[in-house]
This record gives C-alpha cells, structure tokens and sequence, in this order.
C-alpha cells in the first residue's frame, strides 16, 4: 500500500532550525531593548580600550620611535625578548614583583576570608555595621592620599616612631628609607588598603547559608569554631576557590599607583616592580617596543598561571571548574 504524499512526515531542513532559533534570539533582544541598551556602553568601552589596543602589541616585534607609526616601524623580531632576558634590572623588577606578592597573597588571601566570618559571627546589627564601614573606608581613598598618610606615619618623626617611643621603644627611622622594609610596607599597606572590600563577596555568601544548618549543629553539641568550620568554610568554598585562581594570576600584577608613591631612590632597589619598570621604560624613556615587549611576555605568564591554577582547582574540586 502506498502512502500518500501527505502523510509522510518532512524532512526538517537544518537551515529552518537555525532560522528560527535566530528569529526567536531576534524578538527577545527587540522585548528587552532597554535592557540591552544598558550594555552598550560596557561594550564600547572594551572595544575601544581592550581590543583595539591588541593591534599596538606588535610593538614588541618592532623597533619604534615616536617618528615612526606602527606600521612603518622596522621589524627586529624577537630582539627585545632577548634583551629583556639579558637584563639584570628587568630580573630585579620580577624579584620585587614575585616578593611583594607572595606576601599580599598570603595575607590578602585569608585576612579577608577571616574578617568576613568575625563580622558575620558579631550578633549586634548597630556595631557590625560600624565595623563593616571602617574596614571597607580604606579601598575608597586613593593611593594619593594614603601614600601621603604612610610617608608621614613612617618618617622619623612620624605617627609609628612616636607610638613606639611611647611604649619604651627607642625608634627614630624613616622606614620608607630603608629598602630592605620596603616588602613588607607594600604588602602590608595593601592589605589594609583591600582586606575590607574583599569580604564583600564572602558576605553575600555567608548571607544566603540556611540557617538551620547552624541550629542542627548547635544542638548536636558543636562549638562556634566548629559550626564555622564545618558548615561556614565549606560553604564559602567555591568563592574561595575563584578568588584563589584570580589571586595567582595577578601575581605579576602589582599596584603602580603604591609604587609610584612609595618609591624613592633609596628603596629603589627593593620597590621597582614590574609595572613601575614598564612605565619607567616605556614612558619616562621613550622605548615603547622594549617596554610593550615586556607587559606582553607577563600577560603571557598571567595567563599560564591562570590556566594552571584553574585546572588545579578543578582536579581538587571534583572536576568543577570556577572559571
């Protein structure tokens, strides 16, 4: 018997599908226009000073003075990587850099993590609102202001040396001055700078966790420190983990406003990092290949140590990956 043409079911073009899934993406983004309307700016912002900009890192492969444009300037190739690994100032820079940001990441990793769980812990609305204020006050100045603040605390007649000659401590340095301090003030100011503003995440975590988790431990027996680590740590785990793959890929990072205000030629040796040293090159010198050279190899770093870490962290996760 045969079946008529009728009643044989049609082959589904795949062009129909795409066509319909464009049509319908189409009248959604028609239905939210407002909304979308709101993220053009955002996009016009990366596009103009994120993307574009990615044509000027052939720099790194010219030879380029301000008379050239960035097409007719000669190319010398790999030139100046290979003068970049043949400077020792460049090596001191990464020293710096690697130094000061193992200390910012061990302390600026936890201390956020410890406060956020002391501030959610405190049971008196009024004065966890106090606290909150004065440890987030600090990422609101600018470096400007606190870096004048630490120049004045740390000169010899400054805030630190009269609180320790108070207590019976004979102090009279200027400890911007002294180089090998200078690691310690960086990381540590930094710190103070951003400990606040990073509880902010772990916060709104902590906020969304049942409350009744910390009720049935409570009456199974289980202390504070034991409610908090049980239940509280576990629960910030997966913000914990992206913060952590987010810290380790900044670790070539470092703060060129702190530097620029902080260094002086006697600490010099010990407070020249990588951006400083950029800048110092690119722009106070005017060797922008050398120094376009160098931010590309330490995004190229960056980037190696954001993949490692996430892949890590996703083998200790359970093949959950944060990013």
């Amino acid at each position: 018997m045969q079946t008529s043409a009728k009643s044989m079911p049609r082959a589904t073009h795949p062009e129909s599908g795409r066509v319909a899934r464009i049509r319908q993406w189409w009248s959604q983004f028609v239905y939210q226009w407002q909304l979308q309307a709101m993220v053009v700016p955002g996009i016009v912002f990366m596009i103009v000073f994120n993307f574009i900009p990615i044509y000027g890192l052939v720099l790194a492969f010219k030879s380029y003075t301000v008379v050239d444009t960035i097409s007719s300037a000669p190319w010398v190739g790999w030139e100046n990587f290979r003068i970049i690994l043949s400077d020792k100032y460049f090596w001191s820079s990464v020293w710096n850099t690697m130094g000061i940001s193992a200390i910012k990441l061990s302390l600026g990793f936890v201390l956020p993590i410890i406060l956020a769980v002391m501030i959610y812990e405190v049971p008196w609305g009024p004065f966890k609102r106090i606290v909150q204020t004065l440890t987030y006050l600090p990422h609101f100045f600018s470096w400007i202001i606190l870096g004048g603040m630490l120049i004045n605390w740390l000169s010899t007649n400054g805030l630190l040396n009269e609180v320790l000659n108070f207590v019976g401590i004979n102090a009279s340095s200027n400890y911007l001055l002294d180089a090998d301090k200078y690691w310690g003030i960086a990381a540590l100011s930094d710190v103070w700078k951003e400990a606040g503003w990073g509880t902010i995440l772990y916060l709104a975590v902590m906020a969304g966790i049942d409350p009744s988790l910390y009720e049935a431990a409570e009456m199974d027996g289980a202390s504070k420190i034991r409610r908090i680590w049980h239940i509280t740590i576990p629960e910030l785990g997966t913000m914990i983990t992206l913060n952590l793959v987010l810290s380790v890929s900044a670790l070539f990072g470092s703060n060129l406003d702190q530097t620029l205000i902080l260094m002086n030629t006697q600490n010099q040796p010990k407070s020249e990092v990588i951006n400083s040293y950029v800048y110092r090159i690119g722009l106070t010198q005017g060797d922008f290949s050398y120094a376009t050279a160098v931010g590309l190899g330490v995004s190229i770093v960056s980037v190696i140590l954001l993949v490692i870490t996430n892949v890590v962290t996703k083998k200790v996760n359970d093949n959950q990956s944060v990013l």
